[in-house]
Order: C-alpha cells, then structure tokens, then sequence
C-alpha cells in the first residue's frame, strides 16, 4: 500500500529517499525553503567520489558493504557515473603512506609506474609504485542533484518551502539544521577547490597521500577539477583560510606542476553532518523519522539509507543504522 510521505530536506539525503519512494509508488512531498542555486549545503561541495575501498581506509564495514551498492544506484538514477577507478599515489618521501593505506584497504592492484603512465599519462614519470582501485567510480555530485530533481519533477513531484497541512510520515534529512532535534550532531568542516587547468587530463579521482594533508583531485571535464578536502572539526561554513588553499594548491602542484597555471574558479567550505561514531542514523526523535550523520559519506551511503528508509515507510521494520536513544530502550 502506498503512504503519504512528507521529506525534510532536499540534499543528497533528501532527493535520494524521495526518488526511492517515488520510484516504488508512494505519495511524496520534498521540503526545502532553502533549495536554489548553490543551496544544497555539503552536498553541493562534495568530491562525488563512490569509492568505498579506499574510504575503508579510515571508514567502518558499513561504508565499504553499502557503498559498493551505491555506485549501480546512481547510475541508475542519476547516470553520469564514470567507472574508470581510483589511482592512490605518495611521493617519494611519503612512500610509507602508500604501504600505511594498503594495510587498511582492499581492491586494489599494487602498480608500477608504467603502468600508471597507461591509465594517467599526465602523471608519467612521476610516480613509480601505486595503488589502483578498479571497481571504485566518480560522478559530478551538482549534475546528479540535478538528474534526481528532474527525475522527480517528471513523477510530479517538486520542491515547496513548506510542509503541507497533511504531511503524513515524516522524514527529517536537514542535516545539521536538524541538531534542533538531534543535539549529538557535530559538524566536520571540509574547505575545496574548483579548478581549471586544461594543460591536465586526469580519466579517474586521483589521492595524493600525506601524513598531515592527504588530497584528492576529482575530473569534472573540459580541463575542470574538484580539489579538496579539509577535515576539520568545525561547523564553520562558507569561507575557505589561506592556510588551506596554500597546502591543497601545494599538493596539486606536487602532484603535477601544471597546476601551478590553473585558474581558481570557485572555493568553498561547508560542515558535514556526523554523529560522535561517524556512522549515519535512522531513528525517531519529534514526533518523526530522522536520517542524518552521513559525515564524509553522502553520495556513498545515502543510497543506502534512502533504500532503508523506504523498506521502514512499507514494513516498518527497523533498519540497520537504526539508532534508538536512551528513553526508547
């Protein structure tokens, strides 16, 4: 039987539990009074990077079980999805960085530099030894918020900047708007770069590890690049420090000096959702469902939760990132 649902919250989280319960049939309201152009919070900013082997690096089973997932999802939904793999590399003098990140992750083929010349010939000659993760993928995070919009716009389905007088079920997917109700939130600041640097051609995400400021440099086409990020704990948003643009444009410069030349087009800095554990949750608190804490993960696990929060609307089961607090045990 399909139920009214009303959805708090029009990022990643958001868009994608209303395009999981619209697809299977159900009545869905999207609520955003803050939804625009650049108005989507961290899932505007994120990497778009689906690549759960090396997010197990510092992530919990969880991310690496569901995140594999995710990649098919987005594909389905969204399209866009680039499945050419991540390559991991370290300069020289952090060559232990390399060996560190292959101890803590799996999927991946140990390669040389030949071989990264193959897959990345603006990268030959630079690095000798790497990690390469095949099954992992990218996409354009801002395109696919807009191909889950269209999509749902197509079923009729749009975004008001209020609840309707008959809200049904209510899913809260604000972020961290929602610490209103959910006061473990904490915010995890990440500061990033839109590049653009046509003198470089990257096919797949590119991670340059370091033992202070690890980086990745994610393709966006026509010579753009998504340069980020910073974890910091803070919810600061909306400025990027000097500090952090001097380090991440140091190490794209390590990585390949050519982006020494490249334009800065965008810099943006915006607080992750994360609860103390940094696992996402789905419980109830204020009368309604929440789902929230996706910290570093969004386009990774919000697939997932976007899937288990439909399974609870139809049988009310309780889903695996349920969370109950202290007065509901």
């Amino acid at each position: 039987m399909s139920a009214a649902v009303t959805i708090l919250g029009a990022g990643v989280l958001g868009l994608a539990t209303a395009t999981e319960l619209a697809t299977r049939g159900h009545a869905v309201t999207l609520v955003d009074p803050a939804l625009g152009p650049g108005g989507h919070g961290c899932s505007w900013w994120a990497g778009g990077m689906l690549a759960p082997f090396c997010e197990f690096e510092s992530a919990e089973e969880p991310v690496l079980r569901h995140g594999q997932a995710s990649i098919d999802w987005w594909d389905r939904h969204a399209g866009g999805v680039s499945r050419n793999g991540t390559l991991v590399v370290a300069l020289g003098r952090d060559r232990a960085e390399l060996d560190r990140f292959a101890r803590r992750t799996q999927g991946y083929d140990v390669i040389g530099g030949n071989r990264v010349a193959e897959l990345e010939p603006d990268l030959a000659g630079r690095f000798d030894r790497a990690l390469f993760f095949p099954a992992e993928a990218h996409l354009d995070p801002r395109a696919a918020l807009a191909a889950l919009q269209a999509g749902l716009a197509g079923r009729g389905i749009g975004v008001t900047a209020g609840p309707p007088d008959d809200a049904g079920q209510v899913i809260d997917c604000r972020g961290l708007a929602a610490r209103d109700i959910l006061p473990e939130l904490r915010g995890v600041r990440g500061e990033m770069l839109v590049l653009r640097c046509p003198e470089v051609t990257l096919a797949r995400p590119v991670r340059l590890l370091h033992p202070r400021v690890p980086i990745y440099l994610v393709p966006r086409g026509e010579g753009l690049f998504m340069l980020g990020a910073t974890m910091i704990e803070s919810d600061r948003r909306g400025v990027v420090t000097a500090r952090s643009v001097l380090e991440l444009l140091s190490a794209a410069y390590a990585l390949n000096p050519a982006f020494g030349e490249a334009e800065i087009l965008e810099l943006g800095a915006e607080a992750r959702p994360a609860f103390p554990d940094n696992l996402p949750r789905i419980g109830r608190a204020a009368g309604r469902i929440y789902a929230n804490g996706l910290y570093r993960h969004g386009y990774l696990l919000a697939p997932a939760l976007a899937r288990q929060l439909a399974d609870h609307v139809e049988t009310g089961e309780k889903p695996e990132f349920w969370h109950e607090t202290d007065d509901q045990r």
